[in-house]
This record gives structure tokens, C-alpha cells and sequence, in this order.
């Protein structure tokens, strides 16, 4: 090969090692000037994660939903074994029962012993009607054997009778005054018999309210997630026995530095491009923005030197958007949110809003 020759391919060789650099320098150019403006970071989609838990301890007695499926508010999604509870029910029924039946015969008791109270009135007014005939007899004796017209044996029946009369009466009235007493105490009777029969009904609803409870149901609309718990297992208060997600409410959660946070506000507008289609851009809003900066996680990379200090921002996308997709959403799913630092600007061609159909 001449001396020509290979200054030749070296010129060459020279030119093509230019030209792809500047090609290179114009591509990065060009992207770094499209997306001027902007601030992005990596993230995850999640989800409002919510627990299905047992309200008392238990053994599960069925699961009648499957995980990935979807669930209505107020759906039953399981059910505890309510024999204990169902023979306390049974028992309390049988109380309240028993206690129609003091609550009946206590008041039968006030009846009857207002009749004695009436039976003892009527003697009291006898008795007063006695001695007033009584004192009057003893009036007429001693009227009569001062004129000497009546013996003084026969006054002194008289006054003995007043006397007896008179005893007669208090005891009627001390009969009287007993029978009203009577009647009290039955009647406070009544009165703790009618409570005993409000309290076995306030534990009749307390275990019907406790019953219902075993019937876990759906807090919201949303996807089952885990099942956590299977049916026959024995879980304490508060047991978990599935994890749903509300599909309404998914956001991607990311990390900006110190240096561009402070120009995001809250209800910024934003776009989400998932890494599994970045074909579509999902529009969304900045809802939560950390007010205390924190270490920056491990898995949170950045194309520059890594910040020592990030906040955490969170991106929701609209409930009624992901209404319209629901089935389509999927919590996990990695990708980059996308801000733009002035609220002025427009976005770019490739952030543009696209949904699928």
C-alpha cells in the first residue's frame, strides 16, 4: 500500500470519526433543547392500599373473592364463624324473654297490691265512721249522767269504746300506709325489671351489630390485591385477611432535588410516561410535596451527580381518567414523571396527552 494511500483512508477515516461526533453533538443538542424547561424524575406507580381486617377474633370461615379481582364498595369479600356469637344471641333472646315475663308478673303485683291500698282505705274510712259514731255515744252518756239519766257504767262503756275505735283506726291506717309501701317496691320492681329487659336488647343489637361485622366487606371500590389469610385459619383482633387497592386513587411517587423543588407548587401540572408504553403520556397533577428533605433513596437515580438531600413529590393522576381505564391500570409499574418548571410554557410536542382508546 503507497504512502498516498494511506494518507487517503486516514483523511477518510478522520472525516467519518467528525462527522458522527458532530451528529452526536447535534442529537444531544436537539433533545437537550427539547426538553428545556423541564425537570424529571424516575418513580413507581402505587395505589391507596387497604386492609380487610377482622374486627374480633375468629376463624375465617370462607374467601369469595380471588386476588386481581375487581370489588364494589360494600361487597362481601369474607365471612367469620358466628356459631359463639349465635348461641350468645340465642341465650341473651332466652333472658329478655324471661324478663317480658318478671316485667309482666311485677306489674300484676302493683295491681294487686294497690287493690289491698283500696281494700285499706276503705277499712281506714270505716273505722273513722265508727268512731265518730263512737265519740257521739260518749257525748250523749255524759250529758245524759250529768242530768242523772244515764249510769256511770254506761259512760264508762262509752269512753271504751272511743278508746277501742280509736286504736281500730290507727291500725287501719298503719294497714293503709303498708299497702302504699307495697306498692312502691313494686313498682321499683317494675322499673328494674323493664331495665334488665332494655339491657338483654341493647346485647341482642350489640351481637347482631357484632354478627354483621363478621360479614367483611369492601370499604370501597377497588382491586383485590393479596389474600392474606385462608379460609379455616384462626385470626386475632385486627387480623388481616386481604389487601386491596383503590384503583381511583394512583399516583407516582418520585424525587426531585433541592435545587428545582422549590419552583414545583402544589397542583402543578404533570405528565407520566411509563417505561412498559411509553407510547402513551398520562396527565396528571402534583398533590403531595415533602415539607422535610430526606436522604436520597438508593433506588432513586439521577442522569447527573446524585443530590445528597431529595424531596418526595407525588403525581395523581385524575380519579375520572383512571375511571375510564380502570381495568387497564396496573400499580408497579415503573416510569418517569415529568414537570415543567415554568407554569408559562408549553409542553412539547412529545409530552403531549395520549390515552388509548
Amino acid at each position: 500500500m503507497t504512502t498516498n494511500l494511506k494518507k487517503t483512508l486516514l483523511f477518510a477515516l478522520t472525516g467519518i470519526l467528525i462527522a458522527v461526533a458532530a451528529w452526536a453533538a447535534w442529537d444531544w443538542l436537539r433533545a437537550d433543547g427539547r426538553d428545556a424547561g423541564l425537570i424529571s424524575g424516575n418513580g413507581r406507580i402505587e395505589a391507596t392500599e387497604i386492609d380487610v381486617a377482622t374486627k374480633y377474633a375468629g376463624r375465617l370461615a370462607d374467601i369469595l373473592v380471588q386476588e386481581g379481582d375487581f370489588v364494589t364498595a360494600g361487597q362481601v369479600l369474607a365471612h367469620m364463624q358466628t356459631e359463639v356469637l349465635n348461641a350468645q344471641r340465642d341465650e341473651a333472646f332466652a333472658q329478655q324473654q324471661q324478663a317480658f315475663h318478671a316485667v309482666a308478673s311485677v306489674k300484676a303485683q302493683v295491681r294487686m297490691r294497690e287493690s289491698d291500698l283500696a281494700a285499706a282505705q276503705a277499712v281506714v274510712v270505716q273505722r273513722e265512721s265508727e268512731l265518730e259514731n263512737a265519740r257521739r255515744r260518749q257525748a250523749r252518756s255524759e250529758t245524759l249522767a250529768k242530768e242523772g239519766a244515764a249510769s256511770a257504767q254506761q259512760l264508762d262503756d262509752d269512753r271504751a269504746a272511743v278508746r277501742n275505735m280509736e286504736a281500730t283506726l290507727t291500725a287501719a291506717r298503719a294497714q293503709a300506709a303498708a299497702a302504699q309501701s307495697a306498692i312502691a317496691a313494686a313498682k321499683a320492681q317494675v322499673t328494674s325489671a323493664q331495665s334488665t329487659v332494655t339491657a338483654l336488647a341493647a346485647t341482642i343489637s350489640r351481637i347482631d351489630a357484632d354478627i354483621a361485622d363478621s360479614a367483611l366487606k369492601a370499604p370501597r371500590d377497588g382491586r383485590v390485591q393479596y389474600r392474606v389469610a385462608q379460609p379455616g385459619e384462626v385470626l386475632g383482633a385486627g387480623g388481616k385477611v386481604l389487601n386491596m387497592i383503590d384503583l381511583s386513587d394512583a399516583y407516582m411517587t418520585f424525587f426531585l432535588p433541592e435545587t428545582v423543588v422549590g419552583r414545583v407548587a402544589l397542583g402543578s401540572e404533570a405528565r407520566i410516561v411509563l417505561d412498559a408504553a411509553p407510547q402513551y403520556v398520562i396527565p396528571a397533577r402534583v398533590s403531595f410535596i415533602a415539607s422535610v428533605a430526606q436522604f436520597t433513596p438508593k433506588t432513586v437515580e439521577t442522569e447527573s451527580e446524585r443530590q445528597k438531600l431529595m424531596f418526595r413529590v407525588k403525581a395523581r393522576i385524575d380519579p375520572e381518567l383512571l375511571q375510564k381505564h380502570l381495568k387497564q391500570v396496573k400499580t408497579g409499574l415503573p416510569g418517569v414523571a415529568w414537570l415543567k418548571l415554568d407554569p408559562q410554557a408549553q409542553w412539547p410536542q412529545h409530552l403531549a396527552v395520549e390515552m388509548p382508546e
